[in-house]
């Protein structure tokens, strides 16, 4: 009798534990379970195209499935992001600097078509962008007093771009403080502007450094400043915008990956380590490093707490320039 009420335990134990182990299972399914796409809100080139490429490569071995970069650059980063929304698919998930959205309320004309808070998830922090302050090589300007004066000199004959987002706010702002003027030139991709750069059609670009690296390393673009609070190590001899005496061209911004509004924390956390490990591979490091982005790893609190941040910063730039928010 004893040997049978020791079978039924046994049985009821373990069918106990198969249900438990179906409702975990119901409440986490595995993922993914088809391709993953990666939409950027820049084109080829930029600093977050190359290390989306770079964690795909690395990622889609992880997880046993293709991860597909998907370019749609334009429209000050809403092409991208509004493909991301409309996606709505946990399997679609936007990779972007915060500088392609949290300007948004102070530079769209329009109300804000999402709600950042709302429509975003935050997955992972994958890097920190360096952002450059560049100028023509042929234009021999050694820094941003030497180039402000220049333009002062020059009123409208002058052009100059920005990313969208806070490095364009940030522009904004250092020509109108230092009564600047000079022609704001949109561009669809930030990338081209690179170009123009180097053929002296722009006089100043505010961008991340790796879309001028290729112009600096060809002895046709110059750095004048960094846009970041310390000197940076790949550039250790080009002084911050604080140093220069233009803190208004300060901009600090982190790229990472956000999934729709409506995925779980325990999904997010699941593809973070995943992210979080890709981002340490050494070689990965290094690249990013090599193109002005400092790799800093993190899972939805550390992103989250980097947005809350870069928020208050860009509030502080949109005051100085008299702007309130257009949500």
């Amino acid at each position: 009798m004893k040997k049978v009420v020791r079978l039924l335990a046994s049985a009821v134990a373990a069918a106990a534990a198969g249900v438990m182990s179906i409702s975990a299972s119901a409440q986490t399914p595995a993922w993914p379970q088809r391709n993953v796409q990666f939409m950027l809100p820049f084109g080829a080139g930029s600093a977050t195209d190359i290390a989306a490429r770079l964690l795909a490569e690395r990622l889609q071995t992880r997880w046993g499935k293709p991860v597909v970069i998907e370019n749609r650059p334009g429209g000050d980063g809403l092409i991208a992001i509004r493909a991301f929304l409309q996606a709505n698919d946990e399997h679609v998930l936007l990779y972007a600097s915060s500088a392609s959205f949290i300007a948004h309320p102070y530079t769209l004309q329009q109300k804000v078509p999402y709600d950042l808070h709302k429509d975003f998830a935050p997955i992972a922090r994958v890097a920190d962008t360096l952002l450059s302050i560049a100028a023509p090589s042929a234009m021999g300007v050694s820094n941003l007093k030497e180039w402000a004066d220049a333009a002062r000199a020059n009123p409208g004959k002058f052009n100059v771009a920005g990313a969208p987002g806070v490095p364009e706010l940030a522009l904004n702002a250092f020509l109108r403080v230092n009564k600047l003027d000079a022609a704001r030139v949109p561009y669809k991709d930030i990338v081209q502007a690179g170009s123009d750069l180097a053929e002296s059609r722009l006089q100043l670009m505010v961008t991340s450094y790796a879309i001028a690296q290729p112009h600096l390393q060809a002895g046709r673009a110059r750095v004048i400043a960094v846009g970041s609070g310390e000197r940076s190590s790949i550039l250790p001899d080009v002084p911050t915008a604080i140093e220069s005496g233009f803190p208004i061209l300060t901009t600090e911004t982190t790229s990472g990956l956000y999934g729709p509004g409506s995925m779980p924390l325990d999904l997010r956390q699941r593809i973070a380590q995943d992210v979080i490990a890709a981002t340490r591979d050494p070689v990965v490091e290094q690249r990013l490093i090599a193109t002005g982005q400092g790799p800093n790893p993190q899972g939805p609190e550390g992103l989250t707490k980097a947005l809350q941040q870069q928020e208050a910063a860009a509030a502080a730039v949109a005051k100085e320039l008299g702007i309130t928010a257009n949500r």
